[in-house]
């Protein structure tokens, strides 16, 4: 089955820690700190890799993790950082949040890298910590926190044209006479199981992508058949052309079934309608005598609409150029803006000023302090140094946390609670 669509858990570096260390060396008995910083964690970055048409690499395997930094060393040494972990996606890659359905990062135009989970930073060795007042610190800052996020890849194919009908009207054995590509040919419904991508090389013409989407049926945009796992790949199309039987061979109506398709497509998506459309009446190399009927016939069914309609036989090649030359010029006349997906969700955004807080007094009288704010404070600071306790109360106060305990009715010696460390409350 072609992969065009896949769900992994993606995990950034963690931080390497700070290193808490002091200079040892001969007739210097009270050397300072030399701890070193730690490594900064891995990145998560996605690529676009032209070599590559499928998500197949992501479809047995769920957890993709960057390397983390390494913890700081004496003497000064800096950790080593985190290799970045390198996710190849073919072009037209829409990534999204698995929880919120929101678009991340499109990987189409100009858009051939992306970093979408940066890895913590690294943490800051003891010697950073010195001061007149405490020139021994046995403190280092923790590495920062690695990041998590479950996205779902979803390919939308990224062609010039999208060649769109029933089974067996045969667009494969089209896609073979204008292209190099080499689709598999069988008489069953769905037998192009994958968008096939051809790069249309007719003397005289310029070169253009065309995508042979699988055959559709009604329904499709319903969930049936396997028709709504293909008609995204109609959506970055320019011109959509209708390849129909016209020459009636399993007993279809050409004129039906383009109606049909157009009402799969505009169940699907109503900007899909107002693309460009030719039509092409395949096969007529079977029914000669019928070729001038049956195209007056189609003309006539949309007229209105307007859409071009030219007679041809993939077999023999007759009217395949004319054919080609109307793609191309509708693809010269095209004016709606290419299909490209905003960013509505950057996950590398991460406002703590913004984390909640909650206080509240526990039926034993002690005041609990709580939320993801102070749970984040805690993982970098040392309540045991002098600095750290003096920075953990300046924060309760910056951050307006004392008063928050005093609306709840603390008064001076109660207890604080504050990620599991207990503690008196004095007015500062």
């Amino acid at each position: 089955m072609f992969a065009d669509r896949a769900k992994i858990r993606i995990i950034s570096g963690k931080g390497g820690n700070g290193h808490v260390s002091f200079r040892r060396e001969k007739f210097v008995p009270d050397g300072g700190p030399d701890g070193g910083d730690g490594g900064k964690g891995g990145d998560v970055i996605f690529v676009v890799d032209e070599g590559i048409n499928t998500l197949a690499d992501y479809r047995h395997k769920y957890k993709f993790a960057a390397q983390n930094g390494e913890e700081g060393g004496k003497k000064n040494c800096h950790g080593k950082k985190g290799e970045n972990l390198i996710l190849k996606v073919p072009e037209g890659t829409v990534i999204r949040d698995a929880e919120s359905g929101k678009v991340i990062k499109d990987m189409s135009g100009d858009c051939k890298e992306y970093i979408i989970l940066t890895g913590g930073a690294g943490g800051l060795g003891n010697q950073h910590f010195a001061t007149s007042t405490m020139q021994a610190p046995k403190y280092a800052k923790p590495g920062g926190d690695a990041r998590e996020l479950e996205v779902i890849l979803e390919l939308k194919v990224i062609a010039d044209v999208g060649l769109i009908g029933f089974p067996n009207v045969g667009k494969s054995t089209f896609i073979s006479r204008i292209t190099h590509a080499t689709p598999k040919v069988a008489n069953y419904h769905f037998t192009t199981l994958q968008p096939i991508l051809g790069v249309v090389d007719v003397p005289n013409i310029p070169e253009f992508v065309i995508a042979d989407i699988p055959g559709l049926i009604e329904g499709a945009a319903d969930g049936i058949g396997l028709g709504h796992e293909f008609l995204r790949h109609i959506e970055r199309t320019k011109v959509l052309v209708h390849l129909v039987d016209g020459a009636s061979v399993e007993g279809r109506d050409p004129v039906e079934d383009i109606k049909a398709i157009d009402a799969e497509l505009m169940k699907y998506d109503e900007d899909l309608i107002k693309k460009p459309q030719i039509i092409a009446l395949n096969k007529m190399d079977v029914c000669p005598d019928k070729k001038e009927e049956v195209l007056n016939k189609v003309k006539e069914a949309f007229k209105e609409e307007g859409y071009p309609v030219f007679a041809i036989s993939a077999v023999t090649g007759e009217g395949v150029n004319e054919l080609l030359y109307a793609m191309k010029e509708a693809m010269d006349n095209f004016t709606l803006a290419p299909t490209v997906y905003d960013t509505e969700y950057d996950p590398n955004d991460f406002d703590t000023t913004n984390l909640p807080v909650e206080v509240y007094r526990r039926d034993d009288g002690v005041f609990i302090v709580e939320g993801p704010k102070i749970d984040k404070m805690l993982g970098y600071t040392n309540l045991d140094s002098e600095r750290g306790f003096a920075f953990f109360q300046r924060f309760l106060r910056e951050q307006g946390i004392n008063k928050m305990l005093e609306k709840a009715g603390i008064e001076e010696g109660d207890t604080v609670e504050l990620g599991g460390i207990q503690f008196d409350y004095y007015e500062s």
